[in-house]
């Protein structure tokens, strides 16, 4: 699933496109991805002005000038893909298409269908269900060493899980979370209480310099994710631990005690990390 730098990818890339451009025709080729799309999405959408975008999370909204917001989810698969309008062909599993004044075609291609298209209000945004109880956001200024040391203080599950909890925090994900406990020398097992202060502290400083450093990169492509011009991600290249069981640590060059980095389990997901540099007494 895309985590928080490929869904920023995706929307500082859809709003070059988008934002005061006006919705020429929309096209509904599937009524329901995860859920059914809302009846008469096209006839609400047509003809409205694209006011501005922002993200939520691993959610995309996008404002019109009518005074509603488009929410749109990536899912599992999900991707943008954005061309000239001019002669371009529908491709398979394109289930939505934007079409702008300015001559853009924006599809929604969702091959397994676990995204999500829906239209609210915009004052309703904040209230909608899927995002009412999301955390906090990890590039936002209140993301804080005294904020996250209050949302890790008490929770008895390891940091690892606690951290994907969208409810806490919002837009982490498997990859990130894997790469910033590794970074900040914090073992995934520990339990989120446990967790030293001064660990709490490297943790609140790597976990916006990695996801700023994967935007940069835009975002990282193992499976389906791919940019809306269809190219691939290039954070995937610079992952220190996600993906690279029996590799050598790149922090324990030459260390006999280091036997590399390992993959475990936790809540049905796999878990990369480097025994000697996470120690759990660290």
């Amino acid at each position: 699933m895309p985590e928080l730098p490929e869904v920023e990818t995706v929307l500082r890339e859809l709003r070059a496109a988008l934002e005061g451009q006006t919705l020429r025709r929309v096209i509904v080729r599937r009524d329901s991805l995860r859920w059914p799309i809302p009846k008469g999405f096209a006839s609400r959408t047509e003809r409205r002005k694209v006011v501005s975008l922002r993200r939520r999370g691993k959610y995309i909204l996008i404002r019109l000038d009518s005074d509603d917001s488009i929410l749109l989810h990536l899912g599992m698969s999900g991707r943008i893909r954005i061309m000239r309008a001019e002669g371009v062909d529908f491709v398979r599993h394109e289930h939505v298409v934007l079409e702008t004044d300015g001559g853009l075609h924006i599809g929604f291609v969702d091959p397994r269908r676990f995204g999500a298209l829906d239209l609210m209000p915009t004052t309703d945004e904040d209230m909608h269900p899927l995002l009412a109880k999301i955390g906090l956001e990890p590039l936002g200024p209140d993301f804080t060493t005294t904020r996250l040391a209050a949302l890790l203080r008490g929770r008895k599950g390891p940091i690892k899980t606690v951290l994907l909890d969208q409810r806490l925090i919002a837009g982490l994900g498997n990859i990130y979370v894997c790469e910033a406990l590794f970074r900040a020398g914090i073992h995934p097992e520990i339990r989120a209480c446990d967790v030293a202060a001064d660990a709490v502290v490297r943790l609140a400083a790597v976990i916006p310099v990695i996801l700023e450093n994967a935007i940069a990169a835009g975002g990282s492509s193992l499976r389906d994710y791919a940019r809306t011009d269809g190219k691939s991600g290039g954070f995937q290249d610079l992952h220190q631990v996600y993906g690279r069981e029996h590799e050598a640590c790149p922090d324990c060059p030459g260390q006999p005690l280091c036997a590399g980095i390992r993959r475990i389990v936790q809540a049905g997901r796999s878990t990369f990390y480097c025994p000697q540099r996470q120690h759990p007494a660290s």
